[in-house]
């Protein structure tokens, strides 16, 4: 039982329940957190061997500044805009905490990221999800009826991999009032993005990580981007060193070596393709994804039991207990000997029928 002396909202909450992380030692195909199946470029890993004593005996740049202009350069656009996070989870928190009063709405498609509710709790503010539209389309009307303070929308979506495109995201940005944050934590794995909003819409922040697409999960950083005046008023809510100087170095090195990621981005691509046409080929559904993750839906709609049974194979997929998701698996895109692994994984449940 949870001591008195805690917040009632944070007793009655459910926190935030991550992919299951195996022990080192243990040997598993790891498909559940959509890490990047590659490492980082040698570049990241030269920065982190050349940080100095005393990099790490002196406080951090607040605002990461090598990587903010870094970043800048890359895109096209001014340091100004850049606020940099551990991870794009503090990004999402910082802006909570910024665009979000207590009592206030934060409202999302539905599925989504899981963390969004979490968000919203810890700020006292209520969540309201609203069902996506047919085919995976933006529920924009009835967004925009809940009057909610800020609404997120991951684009690509998780757990779908669906994306909506950026004309219709300008509809709903030309329509709302309220702070409209794009999580875009996939999007170097998408055809498009939605940094061209920002020039037209004040109201239109992005967030990014580095934790797919650049291989660094494991090093926590991510960044936001926005026009200054926002971001002005992000970094009054960040914490004092949000960023430590190594992720801060590696960072920069990583968002620097464009060709080296590149590749690797395309390959998971035509690894996603691959995988998706097999499964279909096996009596999967497979919704088109524009991540470096599928959405699968069973054949038989045991959705639980298939996750047991490849867990059983040394093969870690991602279940969810919610509803529309119970018949579905999400699997992280691997390379190709991990993906070869899952399929016959998948085989081998059609030739031995799990037990429920």
């Amino acid at each position: 039982m949870a001591p008195s002396f805690v917040r009632a909202r944070l007793r009655e909450m459910a926190g935030y329940t991550p992919g299951e992380q195996p022990l080192a030692e243990e040997r598993v195909v790891k498909l559940n957190t959509n890490e990047n199946p590659f490492p980082p470029s040698d570049r990241v890993m030269q920065a982190i061997a050349n940080i100095d004593r005393e990099s790490l005996r002196r406080y951090p740049n607040p605002t990461a500044d090598a990587f903010r202009a870094a970043a800048a350069k890359m895109l096209g656009l001014t340091p100004e805009m850049f606020l940099a996070g551990n991870g794009s989870d503090d990004i999402l928190t910082i802006a909570t905490r910024t665009f979000i009063p207590p009592g206030g709405t934060l409202a999302a498609p539905d599925p989504t990221y899981s963390l969004y509710p979490v968000l919203a709790n810890l700020q006292d503010a209520e969540f309201v999800s609203v069902p996506w539209g047919e085919d995976w389309s933006l529920p924009t009307e009835a967004l925009l009826a809940t009057k909610a303070d800020a609404i997120y929308l991951a684009n690509p979506n998780a757990p779908s991999g669906t994306f909506v495109s950026p004309t219709r995201v300008a509809e709903l940005a030309r329509e709302f009032d309220g702070a409209l944050l794009i999580d875009e934590a996939y999007v170097d794995f998408a055809e498009d993005d939605c940094l061209s909003l920002l020039r037209d819409h004040p109201n239109v922040m992005i967030s990014r990580t580095l934790s797919k697409a650049y291989c660094l999960a494991g090093l926590r950083f991510g960044y936001a981007v926005a026009q200054p005046q926002v971001i002005h008023e992000l970094m009054k809510a960040k914490d004092s060193y949000n960023c430590d100087a190594i992720s801060i170095a590696a960072a920069t090195a990583a968002i620097s070596d464009q060709p080296y990621y590149k590749e690797k981005w395309e390959y998971v691509k035509q690894e996603r393709q691959r995988l998706s046409v097999e499964l279909m080929q096996m009596g999967w559904t497979v919704l088109p994804s524009q991540a470096n993750f599928i959405l699968a839906s069973v054949p038989d709609g045991r959705g639980r039991e298939a996750y047991l049974g490849l867990k059983r194979q040394g093969i870690l997929v991602r279940y969810f207990d919610l509803p529309g998701l119970t018949d579905k698996l999400r699997i992280t895109v691997g390379q190709n000997h991990q993906n070869n692994a899952l399929l016959a994984g998948i085989k081998a449940l059609t030739e031995t029928p799990v037990a429920a």
